[in-house]
């Protein structure tokens, strides 16, 4: 007979008994709220590069994991008498109905809107970012900026906080705008590195980052998943280029610039990467 799958019911209590003072895990016992955070960051990674894979099964497993972190998080809550899982979907089901009133007629869970009343998408990230200002004016976040949180990586944070900027038209009018920004910020870094000034050289080479996320903003992408295209083409070509020196019989350490290049530009031709 084939046993009936296991429930989120199931997953809460083997997550108490891995925390059991006694009878657990020692590894799982001695985790806090702080100690597990690079757990959760790398699962989530994980998680983006299965999807970016479109590798689905292994997608599903991953879902699993980050959903445990969420299960971990809610037993230390319910330990401290701070928070159970029980208040977090709560908190979460209130919030989703609240900020889609175009949705959730009334606030209900099966309210419906009319048709003649329901939004477009613009008009859908007005009234979020409307509301979400609302309840950061709630917990005394009043400035535009507040709560972009500090934790985030570099990329998606210079983003946001400019997405934020341009909510007040503190923005520039377009890409091409934009790329005559970015041309005066490698100048100055030019004249930065040619100056020798390590410190001024660190702040042109932020500036023009973070003016590049702004291009790839005024462009409709995504900077971080950009660069991580990017960077997972430059792996696969300088594998490429590897596997191309082995069968020539030689390694890349000690190879000429000429011959690098040389195989840098077959690793180009060799593949669609």
């Amino acid at each position: 007979m084939e046993r009936a799958g296991y429930t989120l019911t199931d997953l809460l209590r083997v997550m108490q008994r891995l925390r059991d003072p006694v009878t657990g895990c020692p590894w799982d016992i001695a985790q806090d709220f702080r100690s597990i955070v690079p757990s959760t960051l790398e699962e989530c990674y994980e998680l983006a590069q299965a999807i970016e894979h479109g590798d689905y099964p292994h997608i599903a497993e991953e879902l699993g994991d980050v959903l445990f972190q969420v299960v971990f998080y809610a037993q230390l809550g319910k330990e401290q008498d701070l928070f159970s899982m029980e208040g977090i979907i709560d908190t979460l089901v209130e919030k989703l109905l609240r900020r889609h009133p175009h949705v959730f007629a009334d606030g209900e869970i099966e309210g419906v809107v009319a048709a003649q009343a329901r939004s477009s998408i613009d008009s859908v990230k007005e009234t979020w970012e409307s509301i979400k200002q609302d309840e950061r004016a709630s917990r005394s976040q009043i400035g535009i900026l507040a709560d972009v949180p500090t934790a985030l990586p570099a990329l998606p944070r210079a983003q946001k906080l400019q997405k934020r900027a341009a909510r007040v038209d503190f923005d520039w009018p377009d890409a091409e705008a934009v790329l005559v920004k970015l041309e005066e910020e490698i100048e100055e870094l030019r004249e930065a590195m040619a100056a020798r000034n390590s410190e001024q050289v660190d702040e042109e080479l932020g500036d023009l980052l973070f003016t590049c996320v702004n291009l790839s903003r005024h462009l409709g992408l995504d900077a971080e998943s950009s660069l991580r295209r990017a960077s997972a083409k430059f792996e696969l070509r300088f594998q490429r280029m590897e596997a191309l020196a082995k069968a020539r019989g030689f390694s890349l350490a000690g190879s000429s610039p000429q011959e690098l290049d040389e195989l840098w530009r077959a690793a180009k031709v060799g593949g669609n990467g």
